[in-house]
């Protein structure tokens, strides 16, 4: 049963993906999206009720892949670049779908808002499996930083035409550097082998709370 839960999901993800991408988000009804993929509307209709279903549906796919247990060790650093590329590498999948949807949202602002508050969710778990913690209202800060790490990555995914995301690496990379020394590693649990090279940073400066992490969405 989970098996057809999982083919049903990704059957009518990949339609969605494909009529945004050739005819535009905006421009799609879940009837077509439905009748594209094949699949029975009574039954995409209890399963996803709303258009943004499908986008929830693909946050959700994303954090899927994003924090299956491999087994990877390293630091908090190490392992948040890797659960956020993970997480790319889902989104490239559906590249062109996923970019007519984000043309779409500057004028949709309740969309937006739905899905910001999903990313919060999203990074809160990418963060808490990078060892990263997330309790109380330092962990909320710290929360907030992966959210403005993982949307300053994603602007430069979305012009990154490479086949190996390489723009998106070298931004994702820049974003840690900024994080790292705005305390965002500090008190992290050890996933690797290696004790943490950096005990001595400061827990969350004065900058990070003032400026912050917020300072990466306006790309500086």
């Amino acid at each position: 049963m989970e098996e057809e839960d999982d083919q049903f999901d990704s059957t009518l993800l990949e339609a969605a993906m494909s009529l945004a991408a050739s005819k535009g988000w905006g421009s799609v009804s879940m009837p077509e999206i439905a009748r594209h993929a094949g699949l029975d509307i009574g039954e995409v209709r209890c399963r996803y009720p709303f258009k943004t279903s499908i986008l929830l549906l693909l946050g959700q796919l994303a954090d899927r892949s994003a924090l299956i247990d491999d087994g990877s060790l390293g630091t908090s650093r190490e392992m948040l670049f890797d659960l956020m590329m993970r997480r790319f590498d889902v989104f490239q999948q559906y590249r062109p779908g996923v970019l007519s949807v984000l043309k779409t949202l500057p004028f949709d602002p309740l969309v937006t808002l739905i899905l910001g508050a999903a990313t919060v969710d999203s990074m809160r778990w990418i963060a808490g499996a990078a060892g990263i913690q997330t309790s109380g209202i330092e962990g909320i800060l710290r929360v907030q930083g992966v959210v403005a790490l993982w949307t300053y990555a994603l602007r430069s995914w979305e012009k990154d035409e490479s086949e190996d995301l390489g723009l998106t690496m070298i931004a994702l990379e820049s974003g840690l550097d900024r994080a790292e020394r705005m305390g965002l590693f500090r008190n992290a649990s050890n996933l690797s082998s290696e004790p943490d090279a950096d005990e001595t940073s400061n827990l969350l400066t004065s900058e990070a709370s003032d400026a912050g992490f917020n300072d990466f969405q306006d790309g500086k």
